[in-house]
C-alpha cells in the first residue's frame, strides 16, 4: 500500500505542485486560488463522513480505495484541456473528492499494521514512503516544464499534465494487484492490541477543536506557489522544484514525529502547531529568498507531523471497530477548518501578504494551547 501511496503521490502532488499557479494563469485572482484549494478540501474532507460509514457498514475497504485511486484517471490529465479557471477549479476539487473516497478505508487498513508496530511508527513510515512519490511527481513535472522551456507558461503546464497520465495508470493497476495479493488485511493485526479502546468524550472534542485549528492556520501550497511566482524571486519552473523538496523534508519529520509520537504521546501535535506559527509569516511575509525558503522548510516539517502524528492518534483514540467512521469525521473537521482557513488567509493575502501570516500564526498558537490539554483530558 505504500508503494501505491507513492504512484498516487506521483501525480495528484505533482499536479497539486502547479495547479494553483496553473489557475491563477488562467485568469483567477489569489483569492479564488486560495478559495478552491480549500473548497477542494472541504468537498473531499466532508464526503469522508459518508465514506467512512459506508466502509465501516459494508467493509468494502478495498473497492472504495481503488474507486478513490481511479478517480484521478479523469480529474489529473484532463487539467491539460482546460481554457477556463473555472473548468480546471473543478477538477481540482474532483482530485480531492477521490481521496475522500479512499482515504478512509485506506486508513483502516493502514491502521491494521498500528496494531501490532504502533501508530506512530505506521503512519509515520507511511508518510515517509507517502512523501517519495510527493517528491517525484513534482520533479517529474518541473522536468516535463523544463523541456518545455521558451513556450508560454501556459503551454508548459498543460504539457505537464498530460505526462501525468502514465504514473496515474500505474497506480490504479497496481492497486487493483495489491487487492488481489492481500484481500483481507485485517488478518495480520494481533489478537490483542495495544491500542486504547478508547478515550474520554471530552478528550476527543479538544482533539477535534485542535485538530480544527491547526488545519484552519495552515497555509495551503497553492497560496504559497500564487506568492512564490508573484514574488519574482524565482522562475516559474522552480515551483514544481521547490514543492519536491518541500515533501521530501515532509516525509523525513514525519518519521521523526511519528517515533515521538509513540514515546511522548499527542502532546507532540502541539509542537507542529508551534512550528506553523513561526512558517507562516516568513512564508508570506519575510522579505528576502533566504526567510522565505526557512519559512517553507518549517512548513514542510509541520505538514508531516500533521498528517502523521494527527492520523495516528485517531487510532488510539478510537476502538478498532469505529475506526472507518472516526476517520471520516476526523478528516471532515480537518477539511472543512482547512477550507474556511483557506478562504480567510487568501482573502486577508490580497489585502496585505504579512495579514495572511499573522493571522495563521494566530490560529496555530491557539492550536497549540488546546492540544496541549488533550493528554490530560484523555487521562481523566
Amino acid at each position: 500500500m505504500a508503494v501505491v501511496a507513492m504512484l498516487g503521490d506521483v501525480s495528484y502532488e505533482g499536479a497539486r505542485s502547479i495547479s494553483g499557479r496553473y489557475v491563477s494563469l488562467l485568469g483567477a485572482s489569489a483569492t479564488a486560488v486560495a478559495i478552491t484549494a480549500g473548497f477542494g478540501e472541504l468537498a473531499g474532507s466532508a464526503l469522508r463522513v459518508w465514506t467512512g460509514r459506508l466502509a465501516d457498514r459494508t467493509r468494502a475497504y478495498w473497492p472504495l480505495t481503488i474507486l478513490g485511486y481511479a478517480t484521478n484517471l479523469l480529474a489529473i490529465p484532463t487539467l491539460a484541456l482546460c481554457n477556463a479557471w473555472q473548468a480546471a477549479a473543478a477538477l481540482v476539487v474532483l482530485e480531492r473528492v477521490g481521496k475522500a473516497i479512499r482515504s478512509p478505508s485506506r486508513a483502516v487498513l493502514l491502521s491494521h499494521a498500528a496494531d501490532r508496530l504502533g501508530p506512530g511508527k505506521t503512519f509515520g513510515l507511511d508518510e515517509l514512503l507517502d512523501q517519495i512519490g510527493a517528491v517525484s511527481g513534482p520533479l517529474l513535472l518541473a522536468g516535463a516544464m523544463w523541456l518545455r522551456a521558451g513556450e508560454p507558461d501556459l503551454a508548459r503546464y498543460r504539457f505537464a499534465f498530460v505526462v501525468t497520465l502514465v504514473p496515474v495508470l500505474a497506480n490504479v493497476a497496481l492497486a487493483v494487484v495489491a487487492r488481489w495479493r492481500f484481500p483481507d488485511p485485517s488478518s495480520f493485526a494481533p489478537t490483542s492490541s495495544a491500542l486504547a479502546a478508547g478515550a474520554s468524550p471530552r478528550a476527543l472534542r479538544l482533539y477535534l477543536v485542535g485538530v480544527a485549528l491547526l488545519g484552519a492556520a495552515f497555509v495551503d501550497w497553492a497560496l504559497v506557489a500564487v506568492h512564490v511566482g508573484q514574488s519574482g524571486l524565482l522562475d516559474e519552473a522552480w515551483v514544481p522544484t521547490l514543492y519536491a523538496i518541500a515533501m521530501g523534508l515532509d516525509g523525513l519529520a514525519a518519521l521523526a514525529f511519528g517515533h515521538a509520537f509513540d514515546r511522548r504521546g499527542l502532546r507532540v501535535l502541539a509542537l507542529v502547531a508551534v512550528l506553523v506559527a513561526v512558517a507562516s509569516p516568513l512564508v508570506l511575509a519575510a522579505p528576502g529568498l533566504v526567510p522565505m525558503l526557512v519559512g517553507i522548510a518549517l512548513w514542510a516539517a509541520a505538514l508531516g507531523g500533521l498528517e502523521s502524528i494527527a492520523k495516528a492518534a485517531v487510532a488510539t483514540l478510537v476502538p478498532k471497530v469505529e475506526r472507518g467512521a472516526a476517520y471520516g469525521r476526523f478528516y471532515a473537521v480537518l477539511g472543512i477548518a482547512w477550507w474556511l482557513g483557506s478562504m480567510v488567509l487568501g482573502v486577508a493575502y490580497d489585502v496585505a501578504p504579512w495579514i495572511a501570516g499573522v493571522i495563521s500564526a494566530g490560529l496555530a498558537l491557539a492550536a497549540a494551547i488546546v492540544l496541549l490539554q488533550v493528554g490530560r483530558a484523555r487521562e481523566g
